[in-house]
């Protein structure tokens, strides 16, 4: 197995749900820029698990430690390793159904693949808990970009079949409105849209089942030049880390599987002079990318994250062990809807992928 990603900036993440740690190491960052300890402290916390009724019962402070690469507050330049450690687990939860696959959970594939070596415990490897150190290094990168101009932010486009009926104006959104909607635990524009999708989850956990939603992001002021054709796109970059992402099912840039229902004359972003002398596009269907490279506009992606495939309800599975069809009921703690702390993670690889394309 390899956790490992990237060429310029690599990162390598490790650990367990249930393990004693989980970490990064990231390796390709530039010597001297500083770290902002508080501003990381601030993507931690909003992945952090516990804080709402939306999220589960898990509590987890999420603090980190800096192992190496850090010195006076900036970065050596040598390989950079921070963990951070497990405190609240309830291992007993899987113990008892250990030999049960749960449906929706990677525990056949990992039996398969790791000869049933694989820790299970919280799903193992396999957990969105190792998202945590994925937002660790996003921050990091993330605040070497907004030095440079650039801003990330994304909103819950939609729960289950609740959708936000406001939107983001992908021509000529603003720096405000993404940074406003980064400082919101539950970033939507229609706030009633917001609290009916709040509804549905608490709606749905205590039916014992959950929801899945869309997240859209948006990058701007990204120089137009960035990435290659092919293999090393910036939809392919994305695509890989966003795929990398425990429960991400769906990608889609700029207008995605809608721009297949426009004409031709529709789809083409047409070009303009700007009163700043420089090239824009009247409209953004390709999403700020053409031929695989930044043109300029702001980027614009969505990700589909499935329901939270640990519920409540009793569901039909085998017991691996004696090879028997069984019925299983999870316990446990678990979100009701994981969508609302994947916000920063979408945007943590997101930075992550954009300073490996950026950087020489």
């Amino acid at each position: 197995m390899s956790g490992i990603w990237g060429n310029k900036i690599k990162i390598s993440i490790f650990g367990e749900s249930h393990g004693k740690a989980i970490g990064i190491t990231i390796d390709g960052l530039k010597p001297g820029n500083e770290i902002d300890l508080n501003y990381i402290k601030e993507q931690m916390k909003r992945r952090a698990p516990g804080l709402t009724n939306l999220s589960t019962a898990r509590k987890e402070q999420d603090e980190f430690q800096i192992l190496s690469g850090y010195f006076n507050g900036r970065t050596t330049g040598t390989p950079l390793c921070a963990i951070i450690l497990n405190n609240d687990t309830h291992s007993e939860d899987y113990k008892k159904t250990s030999n049960m696959l749960r449906p929706g959970h990677a525990d056949f594939t990992g039996r398969v693949k790791y000869h049933n070596f694989n820790d299970y415990r919280g799903g193992g490897h396999f957990s969105g808990r190792l998202t945590a150190p994925l937002v660790f290094a996003g921050a990091l990168c993330r605040k070497i970009l907004e030095k440079r101009g650039i801003v990330i932010g994304s909103r819950i486009e939609s729960i289950g079949k609740i959708r936000d009926k406001s939107s983001v104006d992908i021509v000529s959104v603003n720096k405000d409105t993404l940074l406003d909607l980064s400082k919101d635990g539950f970033p939507v524009l229609d706030k009633a849209c917001g609290e009916k999708m709040k509804e549905s989850i608490l709606k749905s956990k205590g039916e014992g089942d959950s929801l899945g939603g869309i997240i859209e992001t948006i990058v701007i002021n990204l120089p137009a030049g960035i990435g290659d054709p092919f293999f090393d796109s910036v939809e392919s970059t994305l695509s890989h880390l966003l795929f990398s992402v425990p429960a991400v099912k769906g990608v889609e840039f700029g207008e995605g599987f809608n721009i297949t229902t426009m004409k031709g004359s529709e789809a083409n972003d047409e070009y303009y002079m700007s009163k700043d002398n420089n090239i824009k596009t009247y409209t953004n269907n390709n999403g700020g990318i053409l031929g695989g490279i930044t043109n300029g506009m702001p980027l614009v992606f969505r990700a589909a994250v499935k329901p939270t495939p640990s519920i409540a309800k009793t569901q039909k599975t085998v017991n691996i062990e004696n090879r028997e069809n069984v019925i299983l009921k999870i316990k446990g703690r678990h979100d009701p809807c994981i969508v609302p702390r994947a916000v920063p993670v979408i945007e943590a690889i997101t930075a992550i992928g954009i300073l490996n394309l950026m950087e020489e």
